[in-house]
């Protein structure tokens, strides 16, 4: 399976930075507590500076929603919406593993980390603008068509795997207990993005490979 970028994508938002790890041998098993507890304090310390809108990283991307047509304060990236929900419980909920440490490395940088079984990825997966004619999985069983135009990850087969590019994932690739092969794809729009999606990406490998012996 390949991950890319529509070209128009990739002109339309030329300050995109972008990383991917291929992730094989996953488990559920792992108690990564103490792993995901030192990303979080991180991220404490960084809203003790201020609120997490006034971050360079969410800042960006609350430029490129509205790029996009959206209204950044009604459609936030996945990070921002992470980060206020941890400004105001001090913890996230618990949903795997994998999944639980992703979340907590996006927290620390503030950069967004989508998570994909690749088994439930028909082809490849692209990030490109909707047809209007794609399917995308609610977690609440129901099924939707993205506006023409919106930007999605897209497989082959029609299937919308993430609406509003970082905004809301779909149910049909997310991770579950009986996950073993998985795509993490992280996406930065800020001006130091390439020297932090690369740091981002080395303490995304070394916090996985304390829990699973992985191949990348």
């Amino acid at each position: 399976m390949r991950f890319t970028h529509d070209p128009r994508i990739l002109a339309e938002f030329p300050q995109l930075t972008a990383t991917t790890l291929h992730v094989h041998g996953v488990t559920a098993n792992p108690d990564v507590t103490r792993t995901a507890r030192f990303f979080l304090d991180r991220a404490a310390a960084r809203l003790a500076g201020g609120p997490e809108s006034e971050l360079p990283e969410i800042a960006a991307w609350r430029r490129a929603f509205t790029q996009m047509g959206l209204k950044p304060t009604q459609y936030r990236c996945a990070p921002e919406a992470l980060l206020r929900r941890f400004r105001k419980e001090g913890t996230l909920p618990s949903i795997h593993p994998l999944v639980d440490i992703c979340n907590a490395v996006s927290l620390a940088y503030a950069i967004p980390i989508a998570v994909f079984e690749t088994d439930q990825v028909v082809g490849d997966l692209t990030v490109r603008h909707a047809g209007g004619t794609e399917t995308y999985a609610t977690f609440a069983g129901e099924t939707e068509t993205p506006d023409a135009g919106e930007v999605i990850f897209a497989d082959d087969f029609g299937n919308a795997h993430a609406r509003r590019w970082v905004n809301r994932q779909s149910a049909l690739s997310a991770i579950r207990p009986t996950t073993s092969s998985v795509l993490i794809v992280v996406e930065a729009m800020h001006e130091t993005g390439p020297t932090d999606v690369a740091a981002l990406r080395a303490d995304l490998v070394t916090a996985l490979r304390e829990h699973w012996n992985i191949a990348e």
